[in-house]
């Protein structure tokens, strides 16, 4: 049955942060919660987990209504949640302590995901002496060494460079196959459309769109065409009227109204003989339709 959140509101004296909020996460997978700063994400995952009390609605996990008593969860704040004066395993000890955990279990699990997310020199550093992707590693595995049921990233991949990011997204995977509910929150839309299969997005505390993230974007029309030519083809691209977003080197992202005109270019193209490596009609990418529909909800 998973997570169900119905008619959630939450003011803030004459604020309102979340306007009667609903959705279902009804199968193992990620879920992504997308919005702009103050749109209400963070303010909806604290009353998901029960950290502020919600004004109206309903959240409940597997039919029960929410508590710590009735649900294993997991919660990576965007915050540092670390303490920089004490050391990685002590610290990584004391949360596992809070979470329930026994001793011997929480020195494994603390010892496998150091190791795992190639940690192990710094066990018993001090957290300050660790870089901010490091960190965020290590806080990283206080939401996840209990082995929760319901797991909430919030921005997992800031201060992460590509290779740790890499490692991090390996993990995500691995969560997800093993049957994890996951609510992710980023910035990074590549990452959503990388793991969500549903989402909703949310702007001033309102719902702007949910839904099945492949349907979303089956609903739009291809609307720009990426080309790799052997050559310039910029005054063939003009004589049709299109408009070049981007080039570089022969490669080009071209903005369409719809398929006819990227079809027509490609058969301009052959007629001229012209040599390329790649066609590709493209629908609007996550950030297109984030962007579309916060905008127009302003």
């Amino acid at each position: 049955m998973g997570l169900e959140v119905n008619n959630l509101k939450k003011n803030f004296g004459l604020k309102l942060a979340v306007d009667n909020l609903s959705f279902a996460i009804d199968k193992p997978g990620a879920f992504g919660l997308l919005g702009t700063n103050g749109a209400g994400k963070t303010t909806t995952i604290r009353m998901i987990l029960g950290i502020i009390k919600k004004d109206t609605g309903t959240i409940t996990w597997n039919g029960k209504e929410v508590s710590r008593k009735n649900v294993n969860f997991g919660y990576l704040p965007e915050e540092r949640g670390i303490y920089p004066k004490t050391k990685i395993y002590n610290q990584l000890m004391y949360f596992a302590k809070l979470k329930g955990m026994k001793k011997q279990d929480a020195d494994k699990s603390i010892k496998y995901w150091l190791k795992r997310l190639e940690l192990e020199e710094y066990t018993y550093q001090t957290a300050e002496k660790l870089s901010k992707g490091n960190q965020q590693k290590v806080q990283f595995i206080t939401a996840i060494m209990h082995n929760p049921e319901l797991v909430v990233l919030d921005e997992p991949f800031s201060g992460l460079d590509p290779i740790n990011t890499e490692m991090l997204k390996e993990v995500i995977i691995e969560l997800i196959d093993s049957g994890k509910y996951i609510i992710m929150s980023s910035h990074q839309m590549n990452s959503i459309e990388e793991f969500c299969t549903d989402l909703v997005i949310l702007n001033k505390g309102k719902t702007v769109l949910q839904g099945n993230l492949n349907e979303i974007k089956n609903s739009y029309k291809s609307n720009k065409m990426e080309i790799q030519a052997l050559e310039n083809i910029d005054k063939l691209i003009e004589s049709l009227g299109l408009k070049i977003i981007f080039s570089k080197e022969n490669n080009y992202e071209i903005s369409i109204k719809n398929e006819e005109e990227g079809y027509k270019l490609y058969n301009l193209l052959a007629e001229n003989n012209i040599k390329i490596n790649k066609f590709e009609l493209k629908k609007p990418s996550l950030h297109d339709i984030f962007i579309e529909k916060v905008g127009a909800s302003k």
